[in-house]
């Protein structure tokens, strides 16, 4: 029954889709995919086919890509895309397995026009380490830092991110980066450090998050989530709509 629904699950379902509807609604002509998911060396398959979950379920086509097919490509096949996502994993991995060709052509597709979605070691990867590990440099010469939990010992948690307006979202997190020093923030960690940072880089639009937002209900196990995992999924995919139509979610 309707009033067995809490009123809060009403007011975060009425945020989503009004941030929703704020985005134009993407081509899904397949003979044109706008999104390329790194599937390479490094990157955790659980979190690929989550996030390729949250993409059927929206109707946004698109291709993968593993390490190989991404170093064979060259900065102009890059930039036909709308949108590169580099999920969560490992991002050591991720730089080493990259040729500095290949991540000097991303970086600069990025600076000509793509768009990019990083999502945990995907937004550790967009900062800068200075030399000591591969790495995309998206963010001006900002390297990022774990969150907090990460000194304490925790690896994953569900956290309480915060957004500007919005209802507080129990979110899925594990070893995930937050973000002082670049961007305009889009979400907080309980203390305050950036969860969700969003900016652009050159001509491309970047969004960097250190939840992992589409995390599917088994991923939750011994953990206690106030949000429904339904709830935390349609962000995810306010995520990526962002990203892939360069629309500026609400920020602090």
């Amino acid at each position: 029954m309707i009033s067995a629904i809490p009123h809060k699950v009403f007011r975060i379902a009425f945020f989503l889709l009004a941030i929703s509807y704020t985005a134009c609604t993407s081509h899904t002509d397949k003979t044109s995919p706008q999104i390329l998911l790194f599937t390479g060396s490094g990157t955790s398959p659980n979190d690929v086919a989550a996030i390729a979950t949250i993409l059927k379920s929206n109707h946004l086509y698109y291709s993968t890509i593993n390490s190989s097919q991404l170093n064979g490509m060259n900065e102009a096949q890059i930039v036909r895309y709308h949108l590169l996502i580099i999920p969560g994993g490992n991002f050591i991995d991720m730089g080493n397995s990259l040729t500095p060709g290949s991540m000097a052509n991303i970086h600069n597709a990025v600076r000509h026009g793509l768009n990019y979605l990083g999502i945990c070691a995907g937004g550790f990867l967009a900062g800068n380490f200075g030399g000591h590990y591969n790495s995309l440099n998206l963010t001006s010469g900002i390297g990022f830092g774990f969150y907090a939990a990460e000194n304490d010992g925790i690896s994953k948690a569900a956290v309480a991110i915060a957004s500007p307006g919005a209802p507080t979202l129990d979110q899925y997190w594990e070893d995930g980066p937050q973000f002082t020093g670049w961007g305009s923030v889009a979400g907080k960690y309980p203390n305050g450090t950036p969860a969700t940072v969003q900016g652009t880089f050159g001509n491309g639009w970047v969004v960097l998050t250190g939840i992992h937002a589409e995390a599917p209900e088994d991923w939750r196990q011994g953990m206690a989530f106030k949000t429904p995992a339904g709830v935390d999924n349609a962000y995810a995919a306010t995520l990526i709509k962002a990203a892939l139509n360069r629309v500026s979610l609400p920020h602090y």
